[in-house]
């Protein structure tokens, strides 16, 4: 489904990483390791169209994603560190906004899988900032795009948040779809099925 071609990534000047190639396929959950600065966060960004690469290719589909931009936004849901909501709308417009598609029952169930029955309709900007990661969170469960970008997606959730996620991610990749995460906190050891990709700064000569 997706694959990375030589990719470098330079900001500041400092080169983050250089010459990564992997693919990404149908049914994959790939975790995306490295330390703080190895350059998790802007290997996302280039990978959803957001950043530039120094060099280097990604293809959706056997085709340069720079060739298909609107088929490949549509076909792809990234969700960044920050929530990507807008604080004036409630919970509930939010989803509305990026899924009017769907039925507000559908949109309450989905506040509901993220345990913010209750406070679908009051403004965002009066939620927690955990509460307001999980409004983005929400549209996990209503997206119907076969690859998921998530940078982070368990912080601020609790444990039981965490095996719903984990869980979900699961049941996306049984059907065909693809998630590609960063995350700082250990997996649940059930989660074997993940494949992890490190990255590491080239050394310096």
């Amino acid at each position: 489904m997706l694959v990375v071609n030589n990719l470098s990534c330079v900001r500041d000047e400092r080169t983050l990483f250089s010459d990564l190639s992997f693919t990404v396929a149908a049914g994959d959950i790939v975790q995306i390791e490295g330390a703080n600065g190895a350059g998790k966060t802007s290997l996302l960004r280039i990978l959803c169209g957001l950043s530039r690469a120094e060099q280097g290719e990604v293809s959706w589909q056997a085709q340069p994603v720079s060739q298909q931009r609107e088929r490949y936004q549509s076909d792809m849901l990234y969700l960044g560190h920050q929530p990507g909501v807008k604080a004036v709308l409630s919970a509930l417009e939010n989803l509305q906004f990026y899924h009017p598609s769907h039925s507000t029952e559908a949109l309450f169930e989905a506040l509901d899988e993220v345990d913010l029955a209750g406070y679908e309709e009051g403004a965002v900007a009066q939620l927690s900032a955990g509460q307001q990661r999980r409004v983005a969170l929400a549209r996990l469960w209503l997206s119907d795009a076969p690859l998921w970008i998530l940078d982070e997606p368990l912080t601020a959730i609790d444990i039981s948040g965490v095996d719903k996620l984990m869980a979900l991610f699961s049941r996306h990749a049984l059907r065909g779809g693809s998630v590609i995460l960063t995350t700082h906190q250990p997996l649940p050891a059930s989660q074997s099925q993940i494949r992890k990709l490190r990255l590491t700064a080239p050394e310096v000569v």
